[in-house]
């Protein structure tokens, strides 16, 4: 059981969406959401408040008669819920409402406790709401795909429950659900904010953590393959530079490799005395960038990772609606707390490091694939006949196909605004849509990585290296042969590369 009363966690939202722990309602947080509404309430009565009393957007210059200002709030939900494209899928979306939940919870959007009761029922029930892809500039926040989540919660719309999309109303009877009450701004206060896209962060900073692992799994392991020397990946030489990302991603690859029997030595071949060689060095004096580089290449990724879920963590345990209602001063105040730059700027940086890690795995499984390169396997680690068998060159296609669609996809949406809502609306964030394409990114990740893991293993196999790796390196060896056989003859590939992608997502 998690209890909303302090900050939420990246850690919190793993255990709500992962591990489906339920979520409490401490009593203080119904106290602060109560007395948030009671003063509004009271505040609006004979004063402008928009949103209460006034139209929307551009048209917050039109008062609202006090009888029309229910039905004001249902049409600006009914109105907004027009989302399409593709749908978000439900991990996401569950996400997304953890982090509306908690923004309500601050008593900061005057909203009526049944918009608390009502949505946190909603998560321990698995009672998903049907929301779309497309919609979303990231201005007044997530405003089209809040509204297919506010339309859920007036008992109208669409939703996911038991794997089955059905009506809101079915669902409701089912489980014995009321909709909220709306009462004075609920439509907006559900609507006007940056949780969908925050939410979506959340879960990509999850699995980018997990890919993240993966990498360094990969790198170590290759580095055992071709025998690499260790001194890359040496505390003297990763200390000399002051990154914590570095450093921390060389200790990772050293202890993953303590115990192998692979790697080498520098001092125990090329610092020897003397030398018989010829001209040529038959020994490779250092490895090729990809294998070299790890800790120099994955470190940013960290120190990126790092900042990204720091920035996300404040944003969701922050107020991102419109206006502000505030007690202590007894006063409302607007602005622009809904804009979603902070979340947009936060998931380009982080699309773009992952889209570095596929980079570096689709390198690093070149690598493993040209025998004019590592000098010790077959092209393409082909376990078969060579000419009859093609081992892993069809898959190869697969990661680098992927990986070029990641450089594309790569392409900053911060920095792509474009004015609408008649010009209110002249400057946007356009986070929602960089929080889903930073998930397409991810997604893409652990296909290459997948890809390269399944070559890892029919290297492993060819070299007969099995007990030589680390044990970190043989307990995923292990893991990967359950799921995937050694390749000697030609089998349909993609099963496999979808088994262990499901297999290393799980954070």
């Amino acid at each position: 059981m998690l209890t909303l009363k302090g900050n939420l966690t990246i850690e919190d939202f793993k255990a709500v969406i992962f591990d489906c722990k339920n979520i409490e309602i401490d009593a203080s947080v119904y106290t602060t959401v109560e007395q948030s509404f009671n003063f509004l309430k009271e505040f609006s009565e004979n004063k402008v408040i928009y949103g209460v009393n006034t139209g929307f957007g551009p048209m917050a210059q039109y008062k609202i008669a006090d009888s029309d200002r229910i039905e004001l709030q249902y049409n600006l939900i009914r109105s907004h819920a027009s989302g399409t494209g593709n749908i978000i899928p439900e991990a996401y979306v569950k996400a997304s409402m953890l982090a509306r939940l908690k923004t309500l919870s601050l008593g900061y959007s005057g909203v009526h406790r049944s918009a608390i009761e009502l949505m946190s029922s909603l998560i321990n029930k698995d009672i998903t709401p049907l929301i779309f892809e497309h919609g979303g500039v990231g201005a007044s926040g997530d405003l089209v795909q809040l509204a297919h989540l506010a339309l859920v919660l007036i008992g109208e719309g669409e939703v996911f429950y038991k794997g089955i999309r059905q009506d809101t109303a079915t669902v409701f009877k089912a489980e014995g659900l009321k909709p909220m009450q709306i009462e004075l701004r609920e439509g907006l206060a559900l609507m006007n904010g940056t949780s969908v896209m925050t939410g979506i962060g959340m879960l990509n900073t999850i699995n980018t953590k997990t890919l993240l692992q993966w990498m360094v799994v990969c790198s170590s392991a290759i580095n055992e393959i071709v025998e690499a020397y260790d001194d890359h990946l040496s505390l003297e030489l990763n200390q000399s530079k002051r990154h914590k990302g570095q450093r921390a991603i060389a200790e990772m690859m050293r202890s993953h490799l303590s115990d192998s029997k692979l790697t080498r030595k520098r001092e125990h071949h090329l610092y020897k005395e003397h030398h018989t060689e010829d001209d040529v060095f038959t020994d490779k004096v250092q490895e090729y960038y990809s294998l070299r580089c790890v800790p120099q290449i994955l470190g940013p990724v960290l120190d990126t990772l790092n900042t990204v879920e720091s920035v996300l963590t404040q944003e969701v345990n922050s107020a991102n609606d419109n206006p502000i209602t505030d007690v202590k001063s007894r006063s409302v105040y607007h602005g622009g707390n809904f804009h979603g730059d902070y979340v947009a700027l936060e998931m380009d940086k982080l699309k773009i490091v992952v889209t570095k890690m596929s980079m570096l795995a689709e390198r690093q499984l070149n690598y493993l694939l040209n025998p004019q390169l590592n000098n010790k396997l077959p092209a393409f680690v082909n376990l078969g006949k060579l000419g009859l068998n093609f081992g892993m060159q069809g898959v190869q296609f697969t990661a680098t196909s992927t990986t070029a669609e990641n450089q594309m996809l790569s392409n900053p949406m911060y920095v792509h605004s474009i004015p609408n809502n008649n010009d209110n609306q002249d400057i946007v964030s356009m986070g929602t849509n960089a929080a889903l394409t930073t998930k397409k990114v991810i997604e893409n990740g652990f296909e290459v990585v997948a890809i390269e893991l399944m070559t890892i293993v029919q290297a492993i196999d060819y070299l007969n290296i099995q007990n030589d790796v680390s044990s970190k390196t043989k307990t995923i060896y292990s893991q990967i042969r359950k799921l995937v056989p050694a390749f000697t003859k030609d089998p349909i590939m993609y099963p496999y590369v979808n088994a262990v992608k499901k297999f290393i997502m799980k954070p």
